[in-house]
């Protein structure tokens, strides 16, 4: 079985330089996710599965129920995009072209998930010490979860930091049993 994220990143990507181009990639990524939140409903989804619908009558039936949020090169795309039978990939289409933009803007999302809650100062200086190591700005969402008993975990793209105590223990129990 084909991964998704492959069949999705050249149309992600296609989308991400059009925009780019044409100065227009917050409108893009706001059309997007319009159409992933469209394609999630329920009444879009049975009758974009009737079967008796081709490829292209499904493509102008989300850009009609899109009618008014989204411009003509947007419609085209969703036009391209369902001509390959794709657009159940608008979802990742719409994951992939956020990872490219947060790339462009040196953004990074970051986990960050502790066994208390943090005070401001405490996230802010959590977040200033990431931000200069990964040389990016830094959007820290915060969650608390008391298995981790002390310490914190962060996740920001592909790094994962884990300097929980949980996480201690489970070395331990690791390197004790092996």
């Amino acid at each position: 079985m084909i991964n998704t994220h492959t069949l999705a990143r050249p149309y992600a990507r296609a989308a991400f330089e059009f925009a780019k181009t044409a100065n227009q990639v917050d409108a893009w990524f706001t059309m997007l996710e319009l159409a992933a939140c469209a394609l999630e409903q329920p009444v879009v989804v049975q009758e974009l599965g009737k079967p008796t619908l081709t490829r292209a009558h499904k493509a102008d039936l989300l850009s009609n129920l899109l009618a008014g949020k989204i411009d003509e090169t947007f419609s085209n795309f969703l036009h391209i995009v369902g001509e390959h039978d794709r657009l159940s990939l608008l979802p990742t289409i719409c994951e992939l072209y956020k990872d490219y933009k947060l790339e462009a803007e040196r953004v990074v999302d970051a986990e960050i998930e502790t066994a208390f809650e943090l005070s401001d100062e405490q996230l802010q200086k959590i977040t200033a010490a990431l931000s200069k190591r990964l040389e990016r700005t830094v959007k820290a969402k915060q969650t608390v979860n008391a298995a981790l008993i002390g310490g914190l975990t962060i996740r920001a793209g592909d790094l994962v930091i884990d300097s929980s105590v949980r996480g201690r223990l489970d070395k331990l129990a690791e390197a004790m049993n092996s």
